[in-house]
């Protein structure tokens, strides 16, 4: 009977095999994209995510006696936090239904883990406003039922867990059936896959052969985000005052009353998390008193103590020596500690201080008062030329860092926790988030729901939109005008991206070559195919919804500036009428990116 229920540790063991299984198959993963086109990102977006929960989840140590629904809700923020990518945010929703599920939980059983995993389906669902059937939602609702029925058998975790991968695998195998494009496509939903596979290294652990990562593989995923911004100041001076608290004796953390609490000390407050785990951020000139506060309300660790007036000039002179560039390294006083007794936490909260403020005492006089504009905005963009050209479109804005550029496309998707501190570093009350690619809009859209601020977010699917929405954007007028705004004009743009196939594939009914030149729409609609790049993107133009008068074509790191010239010179003979302007956007995968109007 006692293997019939799982501990904490349990639950951490087995999660840190999921994530080690789905590791060993992300290729397989990243391979089944629909397209055939070089950046398929669902098993790296997916790892990205899921080793961002097990990382957090692995603070709590090696306690054997650590609570299921601790080790869950850590998962869940790391998740949160973590997630690259529709594929990723999904996975966190339901890591995230999970950590409810077994909320208050020691231990679970397999009727525990089988609520817990339909809350997870549940969760998933809600997070996604068009729910499309033959995706990973199809499995996890489908496996959490067939758990759901085995727990009324056998409440055993093990064996409930084993009809979830059973169910899990027939689901993925079915979703062809379901979904034309990826019958069409010969491939299985690679989302859906993916979630197999954690499932599939979970149930490795539960039955005593726990799937291990790879000893000193470099972590899949994109690598730390390099950002192009305009600056990066934070918005007040003083101190910024960052930590993880838990909720203890039993005791749930009131979200509302720590955000309301803190917003009477300070500014720049952010509190994102559920009642058992919150992480803070607030700026304020009196650190002690928002320390002094966690530890009335839980237990702190990741404390982290930053003197923003000492950074006040770093800042400035790197605006001052580029425009695109790396964020100034954060530096100050640190301390960390997991789930430190009241003795030991004050300990080390007041060195945290006293290092604080003898920084503070060395550093420079604070700058000039920074004044926040009533209008921000935050775009992604996948290289430094497209940055370049966004950053060009919102001179304004730059000037008064209200203008950030973050890292990011296809196979480098940024995270939520990234674009959050875009965000939270971005100064303006309000915000307008362009995710550029359809595979961020998810996250975008994650992160509008956990900051303070009022956070809209434009759908543009590609750099190009981004432009065209930037040029209707009006400083007078509010986010959520502009958003409505910007998005009519975004859509009201044809664009078309450039790549080649990487295998064969049938893709809306045509044969596709592996090595052909590919032309897509911004929804991955195959315009034309062909063996020569040149003839493919005129072939694609010939498609285009009554012709164009002016073509911007922003050649990617795949092309050259003279092979883009030769192409124009082509495109003026099809169309002798048209304006047609050469971009260097330096965009990884795609040889053009291409927008008509």
């Amino acid at each position: 009977m006692a293997r019939r229920s799982r501990s904490g540790a349990g639950f951490l063991a087995a999660f840190r095999s999921a994530v080690a299984n789905l590791e060993a198959n992300v290729e397989e993963i990243n391979a089944l994209n629909v397209f055939p086109v070089p950046d398929g990102d669902t098993g790296t977006n997916m790892l990205a995510t899921v080793r961002a929960a097990l990382e957090e989840a692995d603070r709590l140590g090696a306690n054997p006696d650590v609570d299921a629904s601790a080790v869950a809700h850590a998962a869940s923020y790391g998740a949160l936090m973590g997630a690259r990518g529709n594929s990723g945010v999904i996975t966190s929703q339901i890591l995230a239904g999970i950590a409810h599920g077994l909320a208050g939980k020691r231990r679970f059983n397999g009727l525990d883990l089988a609520h817990a995993l339909d809350a997870g389906s549940r969760n998933a669902y809600k997070a996604v406003a068009k729910p499309v059937e033959g995706t990973i939602l199809t499995v996890i609702r489908e496996a959490s039922a067939a758990a759901i029925a085995a727990a009324e058998r056998d409440s055993d975790a093990e064996y409930v867990l084993a009809a979830t991968v059973d169910a899990a695998e027939k689901s993925v195998a079915r979703t062809p059936s379901l979904l034309p494009i990826l019958r069409e496509a010969h491939v299985v939903d690679s989302g859906g896959q993916g979630l197999f596979r954690l499932f599939q290294g979970a149930l490795e652990a539960a039955r005593g052969r726990p799937i291990h990562s790879g000893s000193g593989m470099a972590p899949a995923g994109h690598a730390p985000t390099r950002e192009a911004v305009s600056a990066v100041e934070e918005t007040a001076y003083g101190y910024e005052t960052v930590y993880l608290v838990r909720a203890r004796d039993g005791r749930p953390l009131d979200i509302p009353a720590i955000q309301a609490h803190l917003e009477s000390i300070g500014d720049s407050v952010l509190v994102a998390g559920d009642p058992t785990l919150v992480k803070v951020h607030v700026h304020n000139d009196r650190p002690d008193a928002v320390i002094t506060y966690g530890l009335s309300i839980g237990a702190l660790s990741r404390i982290t103590i930053e003197n923003l007036d000492g950074q006040a000039t770093e800042v400035r002179e790197a605006k001052a020596a580029a425009f695109v560039g790396e964020a100034p390294a954060q530096a100050p006083a640190q301390a960390a500690a997991s789930s430190p007794g009241p003795a030991v936490a004050t300990q080390r909260v007041a060195s945290v201080i006293a290092e604080a403020v003898a920084v503070s005492a060395a550093a420079q006089a604070p700058a000039a008062e920074v004044t926040r504009l009533p209008l921000g905005i935050v775009a992604v963009a996948p290289s430094d030329g497209l940055a370049a050209v966004l950053a060009d479109m919102a001179a304004p804005f730059r000037e008064y860092g209200a203008f950030r550029v973050v890292r990011g496309g296809q196979s480098a998707n940024p995270s939520t926790g990234e674009l959050l501190e875009a965000v939270r570093a971005t100064l303006a009350d309000e915000l307008l988030i362009l995710p550029n690619n359809p595979n961020v809009i998810l996250a975008a859209k994650q992160v509008a729901s956990m900051t303070d601020r009022v956070v809209h977010v434009v759908p543009t699917r590609n750099c190009a939109e981004g432009v065209a929405a930037l040029f209707e954007l009006d400083r007078t007028k509010d986010a959520a005008t502009n958003a409505a705004r910007m998005t009519e004009a975004g859509r009201a743009l044809q664009t078309m991206q450039v790549t080649e196939a990487v295998r064969d594939a049938t893709v809306t009914g045509k044969k596709v070559k592996k090595g052909q030149t590919i032309v897509l729409d911004p929804d991955d609609g195959l315009l034309a195919v062909d063996g020569d790049p040149q003839r493919a993107v005129l072939a694609g133009l010939a498609k285009l919804d009554g012709g164009f008068g002016l073509l911007t074509v922003y050649y990617g790191m795949d092309a050259t500036l003279d092979e883009a010239e030769r192409l124009v010179l082509a495109i003026r003979e099809l169309a002798p009428g048209a304006d047609v302007e050469v971009v260097h956007g330096g965009q990884p995968h795609y040889r053009y990116l291409i927008s008509a109007e």
